[in-house]
């Protein structure tokens, strides 16, 4: 009579052939099924085009309608600084009636009026003129100011210099510009642009995606047709089973997260300031914790659409609207901001960019990664206690 474990046969062994043959199971199945593969491989590319190129928060080419009644050449070289700018184009209006119409038409974001007696008044240090914005987006309405009064400033220093008279302030509304000169320096975003704060938060989001939507819907779809039940009378373990449904959305996940690196360097010029390997760390951490929400909400629920509607709002809204992905979560009410810090993907977030944008800021480092290694415990534990190798009797 043979020993136990003889002919090669060990507990050890048969753990990882079983391993073996279930995640080359699962394989097949989610590459036979073109919808995975489209959410998974596709959509993310749809996603880097349309984060990428089709949205931005930057206001570039701010139209601004000029009703000007003093023509004398002090207000032709102030106007010049609006000219001159890459984020206003100025546009004359025949007066200021047809500016009006034009503001609330939206052909036009604000409306500049130089008052006839101008020259004067600017000469005698009293420079004033008159701004109106459109407020529908207090947003924009407060950069296109800014834009405003920052090439005002600069034409009025201009215009000082050219007449030898001291420096002129020049006032919009109650707040005066040009007395103080100001040297701006922008640190971790040198190009000024939406675009390094967008690509980062995208990588969250296509790695929830795949990590925690997908899988949890094409789980509780076995789960549905009974596939599951299937393996739990085979030899096979509920561990075993859990992470060969782990290990191919995984390699989705990195792909993902790789194609989104990529894209981020070489086609948005994103830096990358602080380790790859800590950037690798992160996203496989997260995706650990992203395909750990995705095996819960499949494994309480069972069911295609009920999976798919928890997971995203548990999991992909979330970390689009409170993870700091669109605004900063310091300008949000107080229980909002708390909901937002308890996400992983805030954190994930926040990791992320610190490393792409500013480097190895260790205390953040240290502090995000120990987060998301607890979340990604934990998920993964009640996913393997909520996935029990039991099969349900029908009601006598």
């Amino acid at each position: 009579m043979s020993a136990p474990g003889s002919h090669g046969t060990t507990p050890q062994g048969g753990f990882w052939r079983r391993l073996f043959a279930l995640t080359r199971k699962e394989t097949r199945q989610l590459l036979r099924d073109r919808s995975n593969v489209a959410i998974g491989l596709v959509l993310p590319v749809l996603l880097i085009v349309l984060f990428g190129y089709g949205i931005s928060l930057d206001v570039k080419d701010a139209r601004v309608a000029l009703v000007v009644d003093d023509h004398s050449p002090t207000v032709v070289e102030l106007l010049s600084g609006l000219r001159g700018s890459n984020y206003i184009t100025p546009v004359t209006a025949a007066s200021m009636q047809a500016a009006e119409l034009a503001l609330a038409e939206r052909r036009a974001d604000a409306i500049l009026r130089v008052p006839g007696n101008f020259s004067r008044e600017f000469a005698a240090g009293r420079g004033r003129v008159q701004l109106l914005l459109h407020g529908a987006d207090a947003s924009t309405a407060r950069t296109v100011q800014s834009y405003v009064a920052g090439a005002l400033a600069r034409g009025a220093l201009r215009v000082s210099g050219a007449q030898d008279l001291p420096a002129r302030a020049i006032t919009v509304g109650t707040d005066a510009f040009g007395s103080v000169h100001v040297e701006p320096r922008l640190w971790f975003n040198a190009a000024n642009t939406s675009t390094w704060y967008l690509v980062p938060g995208l990588m969250v989001l296509i790695m929830t995606l795949v990590g925690a939507f997908l899988t949890s819907m094409v789980v509780a779809r076995e789960w549905e047709r009974g596939t599951l039940e299937a393996l739990f009378v085979t030899p096979a373990r509920a561990t075993e089973i859990l992470l060969a449904k782990l290990i191919p959305y995984f390699v989705v996940g990195m792909l993902g997260f790789a194609m989104c690196l990529a894209a981020a360097r070489w086609l948005f010029g994103v830096p990358l300031q602080g380790s790859v390997f800590l950037l690798l760390l992160a996203s496989v951490l997260y995706m650990f914790v992203a395909l750990g929400v995705g095996l819960l909400i499949s494994s309480v629920t069972k069911n295609q659409f009920v999976a798919s509607q928890v997971a995203l709002l548990t999991s992909f809204l979330p970390a689009l609207m409170l993870s700091g992905f669109l605004f900063d979560l310091n300008n949000v009410p107080l229980p909002v901001r708390i909901v937002g810090q308890a996400l992983p993907a805030t954190h994930f977030l926040d990791l992320i960019k610190t490393l792409m944008l500013a480097g190895n800021v260790w205390p953040i480092v240290i502090q995000d990664c120990a987060l998301l290694a607890g979340y990604a415990v934990a998920l993964i534990g009640a996913a393997r206690l909520a996935t029990r190798k039991t099969i349900a009797c029908p009601p006598a």
